[in-house]
C-alpha cells in the first residue's frame, strides 16, 4: 500500500512519462489537431498506464487515497492524540506492561483507528495508528494493527453505541478474572454508577476471533467485561470514557481486596439507595443488568452464571493434598535420595 510521498512519486513520473510520449507522436506529425494529448488512449485497451507500461487500478488507488485521507484527517488526528494520551495513561499507571492492551476508536461506519501491535502503550505516536475495516483488513496506516482488534470490532458490531474499545491488564482486576471471580455490587456509589456489575468471559486463546467472540453474550448489558486469565475489556462513547471505566474498576477491585484484610464484615449500600443510582446511570445512558429489577433484587444477588469455580486437582482433598499422597510424595524422594547416596562414584 503506497503511502502520501509514494503516491505523489508514482503520478509524477506517469505525467513525465505521458507528456514525452505526447511530445515525441507530436514531432513526428501523427497527432490530430482535434484529439487533445489527454484523452490518447494507452495501456491495455485504452486504460491508465503507468510508465513501464503496466496497467494502473485506478479504482483500487482511489480507495487507498480515500482511507489515507480519512486517517490523517484533523479529526482522526485528534483522536490519535486521545489515543497517545490515554495509552500514557494507561502504562503510567501500570494497567499494561510491555507491548500489552490495545486502543481503538469507531471513526466512521466502516473504519477503525487502532494502535499497533509489539509497541508499548507508553510510547504510542500518531504514525503507530493504523485504520482497519470491521472485518479487521487494515486498509490504510503504520506498522500491523493489533491483534486483538477482533475484540474491538465484535463490540462495534454488536454495540451501535459503542464508539470506543479499551483492553489492558490492571492487576487487581486481573486477580479477580484469574480467579473466576466477579466483585460484589452494591458498595461504593462510582462503581455502581460508571460500572456496575461486572460479567466475566470464558477463556479462549487472545488474537483469535474465537477469543473475540467469548465476550459476545454480555457486551449489551454491560460496558466492562472480565477476560478469564487474560484481562478486562471497556467499552464508551470516547476513549477516555473507556479508560475512566477501568480505573474504575481497578480502584474497586483493590479497595474490596484492601477490606477484605480489615476482619470486618463489607457493608452494603441499602436497596432503596442503590435504585436512585441506577436512575442516576439510566440517564447517563449506561447499560446494566438491573434495569427493571425490583429493589429487592437489585442487591446481594447470587454470582452470575457465567462465574467460573475453580476445580481443585484430582486427589488434592478441595486445595491442600491428601495426607496418603502427601506420603507417597514424601517417600518417592526419599527413596531417590538415598539411591543416589549409596551409588559409587565412577571416576
Amino acid at each position: 500500500m503506497l503511502n502520501r510521498e509514494e503516491l505523489v512519486a508514482e503520478i509524477s513520473q506517469e505525467v513525465i512519462a505521458r507528456l514525452r510520449a505526447h511530445f515525441a507522436t507530436k514531432a513526428q506529425g501523427n497527432v490530430s489537431p482535434n484529439v487533445p494529448p489527454a484523452v490518447i488512449p494507452d495501456g491495455v485497451d485504452g486504460a491508465p498506464a503507468a510508465a513501464d507500461g503496466s496497467p494502473i487500478d485506478c479504482k483500487a488507488r482511489a480507495r487507498s487515497a480515500h482511507w489515507e485521507s480519512l486517517l490523517n484527517s484533523p479529526e482522526a488526528n485528534k483522536l490519535k492524540d486521545e489515543i497517545i494520551e490515554v495509552g500514557k495513561k494507561l502504562w503510567l499507571r501500570q494497567y499494561v506492561d510491555g507491548n500489552g492492551g490495545n486502543i481503538s476508536y469507531r471513526l466512521t461506519d466502516d473504519a477503525v483507528i487502532c494502535t499497533p501491535t509489539l509497541v508499548s502503550k507508553g510510547d504510542l505516536k500518531r504514525e503507530d495508528m493504523s485504520l482497519v475495516d470491521l472485518d479487521g483488513n487494515q486498509l490504510t496506516g503504520g506498522p500491523r494493527r493489533t491483534s486483538e482488534i477482533y475484540l474491538h470490532l465484535e463490540i462495534y458490531k454488536a454495540v451501535p453505541e459503542a464508539k470506543a474499545v479499551l483492553h489492558c491488564h490492571p492487576p487487581h482486576a486481573t486477580a479477580f478474572a484469574i480467579t473466576g471471580r466477579v466483585p460484589p455490587t452494591c458498595i461504593v456509589p462510582e462503581f455502581e454508577v460508571f460500572v456496575g456489575p461486572v460479567a466475566i468471559s470464558p477463556y479462549e486463546t487472545p488474537g483469535t476471533k474465537k477469543f473475540a467472540k467469548t465476550i459476545l453474550p454480555f457486551v449489551k448489558k454491560h460496558n466492562t467485561v472480565l477476560l478469564t486469565n487474560h484481562g478486562i475489556v471497556c467499552w464508551a462513547d470516547t476513549v477516555t470514557h473507556a479508560e475512566w471505566y477501568a480505573e474504575v474498576l481497578e480502584t474497586y477491585c483493590w479497595t474490596l481486596l484492601i477490606a477484605s484484610q480489615l476482619g470486618a464484615p463489607l457493608s452494603f449500600i441499602p436497596p432503596e439507595k442503590t435504585a436512585d443510582l441506577l436512575k442516576t446511570k439510566q440517564r447517563l445512558g449506561l447499560p446494566d443488568p438491573r434495569f427493571g429489577l425490583q429493589e429487592c433484587q437489585l442487591c446481594d444477588q447470587p454470582e452470575p452464571e457465567n462465574a467460573i469455580a475453580l476445580h481443585p486437582a484430582p486427589g488434592s482433598g478441595g486445595g491442600l493434598a491428601a495426607q496418603e499422597d502427601v506420603e507417597a510424595i514424601v517417600k518417592s524422594v526419599t527413596d531417590a535420595v538415598l539411591a543416589a547416596l549409596e551409588r559409587k562414584p565412577t571416576d
